[in-house]
């Protein structure tokens, strides 16, 4: 097996972990050791491992069939998500077109915007901007408006890049700024490009509230709604990754509620399934749609995936949004979200932490370090505490499973 996100000789050295089962917010090794996966297993993961309301959903698909092709073919698990999910976004996001994997989701994005414009008789409009350190993928167009160094740079001459704009993550923001005030003064700094570039853009594209991989970098609101506003004035699409940050992640079902806005493409994956299998949507309004619906088959959108729309992947998304409505899940993540905050105040004062902050089921600091292995050597650490942790260079951060109790709170928290 070649791993993911992984120089393979350091294994020579740090043995890989065989988990052998899971079980609510904690992973089981060959040995009876567990480990509190408390990053959600790459922010994927919701409400436990082995959920036994997921498994019978899926054990219940098994029954029925697998999967069939969603060309030509449709079946009643992608129509009733669809449907589910159009109603989470006030059906003005109404048209569903899934793949496997959140990188997937954004290149249809892309491909969407782009083709729009096309059809529109505006060709153009084919550059696309994104924050300064923002991740939106490995593949070649995610990694075309991903502003991360370390997975961008090696392939930069296979890509078409597009500019970065001043990110609005308050961690950058000058002595006595806020973050509001810092959000402005980036939003200002998007208008400007806006001003001299909007006859070539087709979209901007944002993670909203947070920037994942550049440290879990968080930022204020109203940068998302300045945003929205700047869009529709220089006619630009708005494409919100929400591939990390959706489904209660921010403390809303989705981060762009907290700005009162909706994009023109919503980007899901990661915990659409509940972190079960690997199912993603880009979902996009009616006037995109209608722009691609015509007799001539290559005005069409073309873009296809084997697995698009999988039926077991759907009745496990299914399931998770069945547990969202049914145990009140974002109020009780606000009463647990509480709990943690006061629980972490021993880290948030420790004398080499810095930035201590949260929002919704997300929690990051960093730490006051020079060591280039340090990320490795905390998650060695890490481990012997029973925790599952995975720092972004000094950067640790907590997204545990919505399953988690007060107790494995505690644990995290000494622990950390």
């Amino acid at each position: 097996v070649w791993h993911p996100c992984t120089q393979m000789k350091q294994h020579e050295i740090v043995p890989l972990i065989p988990i052998a089962r899971g079980e609510g917010a904690w992973l089981y090794d060959f040995d009876g050791r567990r480990y509190l996966d408390a990053i959600g297993s790459w922010w994927v993961n919701l409400f436990g491992h082995a959920n036994p309301r997921i498994n019978a959903a899926i054990r219940d698909q098994l029954d029925k069939f697998e999967h069939v092709m969603l060309a030509g073919f449709t079946h009643e698990p992608v129509v009733e998500l669809s449907e589910r999910l159009g109603k989470l976004v006030s059906d003005k996001l109404g048209h569903c077109f899934y793949s496997s994997d959140g990188a997937s989701a954004i290149e249809i994005a892309l491909k969407m915007s782009f083709h729009y414009w096309r059809n529109s008789g505006r060709p153009e409009k084919n550059r696309f901007v994104s924050l300064q350190n923002d991740y939106h993928g490995e593949t070649l167009g995610a990694l075309a408006v991903t502003d991360v160094a370390l997975f961008r740079d090696t392939y930069s001459p296979l890509l078409r890049h597009g500019a970065h704009v001043l990110t609005p993550d308050w961690r950058y923001a000058c002595a006595g700024e806020s973050p509001r005030d810092y959000a402005l003064r980036a939003a200002a700094a998007l208008e400007a490009h806006l001003d001299e570039h909007h006859a070539e853009t087709a979209a901007l594209i944002v993670e909203p509230l947070v920037q994942g991989a550049a440290g879990m970098g968080m930022y204020h609101p109203d940068y998302l709604r300045l945003a929205r506003q700047l869009c529709d004035a220089y006619q630009i699409h708005l494409i919100a990754d929400e591939i990390a940050v959706g489904f209660g992640r921010t403390g809303t079902m989705f981060a762009c509620e907290q700005a009162g806005i909706l994009p023109d493409f919503l980007c899901l994956a990661k915990g659409l399934s509940g972190g079960y299998l690997p199912l993603s949507v880009t979902m996009t309004t009616h006037a995109v749609y209608q722009a691609f619906y015509h007799d001539e088959t290559g005005r069409g959108f073309l873009h296809s995936h084997t697995h698009s729309g999988n039926a077991l992947a759907c009745r496990a998304a299914l399931a998770t949004l069945d547990i969202f409505e049914q145990d009140n899940i974002i109020e009780a993540n606000r009463i647990k979200a509480n709990y943690l905050n006061r629980a972490a105040q021993p880290i948030a004062l420790h004398p080499k932490v810095k930035n201590f902050r949260h929002c919704g089921m997300i929690w990051a600091f960093e730490v006051d370090t020079k060591d280039p292995a340090f990320a490795g050597e905390f998650f060695q650490a890490a481990l012997k505490q029973e925790l599952s942790l995975r720092p972004l260079g000094n950067t640790v951060y907590f997204m545990p499973p919505y399953v988690i109790n007060e107790q494995e709170m505690d644990l995290l928290v000494a622990g950390t």
